[in-house]
C-alpha cells in the first residue's frame, strides 16, 4: 500500500464483504438442495411472507429485481408446480400469483434451516450487541442506498 493512505475503510468493508460471502454461501446451500437458486427462493419467500396473491410487477418491487428477471423465474418456478396463475377477470394482461401447497411447503422447510444457521453464527453476539450490530448496519445501509445514484461508475 502508499504510505499515508488510512486503509481503515478498507479493512471494514472488506469484512463485510468477506462476511456476505461466508453468510450467502453457507445460506445458499440448503437452497440447492431443494433445486432453487437464491433469486428463486426471494420470489417464494415474498409470497409467503405477504400471504396473498401479487402480480409480477409486486415481485419485482418485493425482490429489487427487473421485470424480465421475474417472468424468467416464475415460470421456472411454475413448471415445478411451486406457482400457481391466474389471469385477471377485468384485465387479461395482469397476472396474479400465489404458492401452491408444494411451494409453501417447500418455503416452509428450508426456512427454519437458515434461521436456524443464522441464529448460531449470532450466539456469540448478546442481544444489546446483536441490536447495536444490525443499528450500525442499518445506517450503513440507508447511507449506501440514498447515494445508490451518486456511487461512481
Amino acid at each position: 500500500m502508499r504510505p499515508g493512505l488510512d486503509t481503515g475503510p478498507m479493512e471494514i468493508i472488506g469484512r463485510i464483504n468477506r462476511c456476505a460471502a461466508l453468510l450467502q454461501q453457507a445460506e445458499d446451500a440448503p437452497l440447492r438442495r431443494a433445486g432453487l437458486s437464491r433469486p428463486e427462493f426471494d420470489l417464494l419467500g415474498a409470497l409467503r411472507r405477504t400471504g396473498h396473491e401479487l402480480t409480477p410487477g409486486d415481485l419485482a418491487r418485493e425482490t429489487f429485481s427487473s421485470g424480465a428477471a421475474v417472468t424468467k423465474r416464475l415460470k421456472q418456478l411454475s413448471e415445478r408446480g411451486l406457482v400457481e396463475r391466474r389471469g385477471d377477470t377485468r384485465d387479461r394482461r395482469v397476472v396474479h400469483l400465489r404458492l401452491t401447497d408444494a411451494g409453501r411447503d417447500l418455503v416452509d422447510g428450508v426456512l427454519p434451516v437458515q434461521l436456524a444457521y443464522e441464529t448460531s453464527v449470532l450466539t456469540g453476539l448478546d442481544g444489546p450487541e446483536q441490536d447495536e450490530l444490525a443499528d450500525l448496519l442499518g445506517e450503513l445501509l440507508s447511507r449506501l442506498e440514498g447515494r445508490a445514484g451518486m456511487l461512481r461508475p
